[in-house]
């Protein structure tokens, strides 16, 4: 396989796992807040969501070393290129930063279909980290693999502060439509969107980290 290939692809794909680390940890600012104002009397789902955040920002900062390492910047990408974003907007009809905290917080009906998005999706990304981890062109790359080796270790505590939510009040788990959903949101990212940003050569790259963005600055 040409040297070449395996680069773009291997660029590609930390490319679209650093827009959604990045996009998870700080989208979780928002469910962190509104976990600790629906369930304030409850210490272990907070710590498990503030646990949650703490991994996507290690998990983004591993993915910013990989790029530094190879002298180069991330290709510039935006919401298109983020699972959990075209999911909020099926499932809510807003982007996350759009989405009405309050509105959620006041609604238990709300805040169940929230935590049934974040599980569909955590669990997604467990699978597909799966298959990375026996994918030849991760393989050939240690310190991505190693990567990768860290986030199928971390992923599973990842759904479960909203499982158990789920399950302590009551509501019921996903149905068929909502995995048709999260499994279309998937596929049109794998078989549409990667395979867009693999064949144009004229993506930029970013300019500078995404955290440059955030209050603080740089990591």
């Amino acid at each position: 396989m040409p040297d070449w290939f395996k680069r773009r692809y291997l660029d590609v794909l930390a490319s679209i796992y650093i827009y959604n680390e990045h996009r998870g940890y700080t989208a979780i600012d928002q469910v962190l807040s509104a976990v600790r104002q629906q369930e304030p009397c409850d210490p272990v789902m907070i710590a498990m969501v503030e646990r949650h955040r703490g991994d996507e920002r290690a998990h983004y900062l591993m993915f910013r070393r990989w790029f530094e390492r190879r002298g180069r910047m991330p290709f510039a990408l935006d919401r298109t290129f983020g699972h959990i974003d075209r999911f909020i907007e099926i499932m809510f009809g807003a982007s996350i930063s759009g989405l009405d905290t309050q509105a959620i917080v006041r609604s238990n009906r709300l805040f169940a279909r929230l935590c049934r998005v974040i599980s569909l999706t955590e669990q997604r990304g467990y699978r597909q980290v799966e298959i990375l981890l026996s994918n030849a062109m991760v393989r050939s790359d240690p310190v991505l693999s190693k990567i990768f080796a860290i986030i199928h270790k971390d992923e599973p505590s990842h759904w479960a502060p909203y499982d158990r939510w789920l399950a302590l009040h009551a509501c019921r788990r996903p149905r068929r439509w909502e995995r048709m959903v999260d499994g279309f949101v998937h596929a049109e990212l794998l078989f549409v969107k990667l395979p867009f940003l693999f064949l144009n050569p004229w993506i930029a790259r970013r300019r500078d980290w995404p955290e440059a963005s955030e209050s603080g600055g740089h990591a």
